[in-house]
C-alpha cells in the first residue's frame, strides 16, 4: 500500500486543485494514509497507535484561530482552512467536484502502482472508497466507478496534463449534468450505490 498512497500524494502535490488541501509536504501523509487502508481492510491497528503519538501540528486559520490536527477529522478540518486557499473557498468544505477530482487521481496512483492488476481487488476497493466518501459528499459515491474508469483512457491522463493537470469537466457543472455523464445503469443506482445495484456493475 505505501507505493500505492506515496505514488497518489506524489499526483496531489502536483496538482494545483488538489494541493491547495495540503498544507505541509513534508508531513508524512502517505505512510499514514497507508496505515489507515490497511487498518480498515482488517490489517493491523497501526493507524490507531500512531494517531495517539502524533505531533498536534497546531497552526492559526484566519477567522477560526488555532487548529490542531490529530486525526484524520481535524485535518480535513484544517484542509477546508488551509491558508493555500483563495478567501472565498476558505473554511468551505469538500463538494462534488473536489470529491471527483480527488478519486480520479487516487484511482490512478492506484492503477499505476499495481495494486489494481487484480480485478476482484479493484472492485472491491472503488466500493470501499465510495463508502467513505460519502462522508464528505453525498453523492460522491455515484461517480466512484466514473473515476476509477477514467485512468483506464490513457488520452485522459495525457489531457489532464497537457492543461495544466486540471480537470474542468468535473467543475463548475450541476450535479444533473455530472450524471447524465455516467452510464445508464449507474444513473439507475445513483444515491444507492454501493450498496444496492440494479444492473450491470462491472466498470
Amino acid at each position: 500500500l505505501r507505493p500505492f498512497t506515496t505514488a497518489f500524494y506524489k499526483l496531489a502535490f502536483e496538482d494545483p486543485h488538489l494541493d491547495q488541501f495540503i498544507r505541509l509536504h513534508s508531513d508524512p501523509h502517505g505512510e499514514r494514509f497507508a496505515t489507515w487502508i490497511a487498518e480498515k481492510l482488517g490489517g493491523t491497528n497501526d493507524w490507531t497507535q500512531n494517531r495517539q503519538d502524533r505531533p498536534q501540528c497546531p497552526f492559526h486559520a484566519p477567522g477560526v484561530g488555532m487548529i490542531e490536527v490529530h486525526d484524520r477529522s481535524s485535518a480535513h478540518f484544517a484542509a477546508w482552512h488551509s491558508p493555500k486557499r483563495s478567501p472565498e473557498d476558505h473554511g468551505r468544505h469538500f463538494g462534488l467536484g473536489d470529491c471527483r477530482h480527488w478519486m480520479r487521481l487516487h484511482f490512478w496512483a492506484a492503477r499505476h502502482s499495481g495494486i489494481f492488476n487484480h480485478r476482484g481487488f479493484e472492485n472491491y476497493y472503488v466500493k470501499f472508497i465510495a463508502h467513505f466518501v460519502r462522508v464528505y459528499e453525498r453523492t460522491a459515491p455515484d461517480f466512484a466507478r466514473e473515476s476509477a474508469r477514467w485512468s483506464l483512457d490513457e488520452a485522459n491522463c495525457a489531457a489532464y496534463i497537457s492543461r495544466g493537470r486540471t480537470m474542468p469537466d468535473v467543475h463548475g457543472i450541476s450535479l444533473a449534468q455530472a450524471l447524465d455523464a455516467l452510464m445508464e445503469h449507474e444513473r439507475a443506482e445513483a444515491g444507492g450505490w454501493p450498496y444496492v445495484e440494479v444492473g450491470d456493475s462491472d466498470q
